[in-house]
């Protein structure tokens, strides 16, 4: 399936747009990071076309003033990087037996120093993947309820920076490079989608794995001058903004929040992807495949998408979490 469609969208399209006559009343979505960024712009759009949005937050205070005017919003408390976080998120949301249509797994961290979780896993991926491999497991009873949910991972084209290295994926026994252990862990949120999919067909739960493409959004604080530099920004460039030089509209390859968050969106409620999933989507389109040594900054690498790999990371991620998808 890992072919474009023809969407009739592009690189400009805007996540109001991808949603225009799409109803989600009734519906139920949570989105991760949904107070910052293209999380909050993916929260205001899902729950303007009638979907009520469960944002979880680690800084209750900080979500509720973003969240603040937006209707159909509740808030959570979560951090991806503490199991016992996750679980009672989940455990709270159950509690009330409610389906669950949508859930974006959109936060996440970006080239920060070597830092670790309590377990001793490499935050990167720790945060990127295992938080949100555990945060699917957990409410995998309700996803079923919502008889055709769809689940989001936010990937990036950072994935073709690093392949996933399954012997160390916590740079134990390997120099630290924060490139490469964000890389890695892009890498994860492909491979994750794409085993997610094949086992959730059975319960009418399709997965999709996103590039939002450039954005400057509060990913970019732990960036050094020289990171900026190298990527054409500068400490000038605040998170929302889009240089000139740079925009997509003018055939760059940075986009505005709005565009960034129409991919999520589109894979969230597009009835074009109706009966599919285990895809890598960007610019509102299901991705090209691009050869591992391509220059290419478009597609996904093959790496990303290989099922033996993906049954791979599967495992190493239950053993890591000690958490198992229940039976479909």
């Amino acid at each position: 399936m890992q072919t474009p469609i023809r969407s009739g969208f592009g690189p400009t399209t805007t996540a109001r747009q991808v949603i225009e006559g799409i109803d989600l009343t009734g519906k139920v979505a949570v989105v991760t990071g949904g107070y910052s960024g293209i999380g909050l712009e993916t929260t205001r759009v899902l729950a303007e076309a009638g979907a009520t949005v469960i944002v979880p937050a680690r800084t209750l205070d900080k979500a509720r003033r973003a969240l603040r005017g937006i209707p159909r919003v509740e808030q959570g408390k979560l951090d991806l990087l503490d199991p016992a976080s996750i679980d009672a998120f989940a455990s709270e949301f159950l509690a009330t037996n409610p389906p669950l249509h949508i859930l974006i797994n959109n936060a996440g961290i970006m080239a920060t120093p070597l830092t670790r979780d309590r377990r001793g896993y490499e935050s990167q991926f720790s945060a990127n993947h295992l938080g949100h491999f555990q945060l699917t497991a957990r409410p995998w009873p309700a996803l079923r309820k919502g008889r055709g949910a769809r689940v989001i991972s936010l990937s990036s084209r950072g994935h073709q920076r690093a392949g996933l290295d399954l012997d160390d994926p916590n740079f134990q026994h390997r120099p630290y490079d924060k490139w490469e252990a964000y890389g890695q862990s892009k890498t994860a949120n492909v491979l994750f989608a794409v085993e997610l999919d094949r086992r959730g067909q059975a319960s009418d739960i399709r997965a999709f794995a996103v590039h939002p493409g450039g954005i400057i959004t509060d990913l970019i604080r732990h960036m050094t001058d020289e990171d900026l530099r190298a990527n054409g920004l500068s400490r000038e460039d605040k998170p929302g903004s889009v240089p000139a030089r740079r925009s997509v509209a003018e055939g760059g390859d940075l986009k505005t929040i709005e565009q960034g968050a129409a991919t999520s969106v589109w894979c969230a409620t597009s009835r074009e992807l109706a009966g599919m999933g285990g895809v890598y989507c960007e610019d509102v389109d299901i991705a090209e495949i691009v050869p591992s040594d391509s220059e290419s900054k478009r597609g996904v690498r093959s790496y990303a998408i290989d099922p033996a790999g993906a049954k791979r990371l599967w495992s190493l991620s239950e053993r890591l979490t000690g958490v198992k998808f229940p039976a479909t």
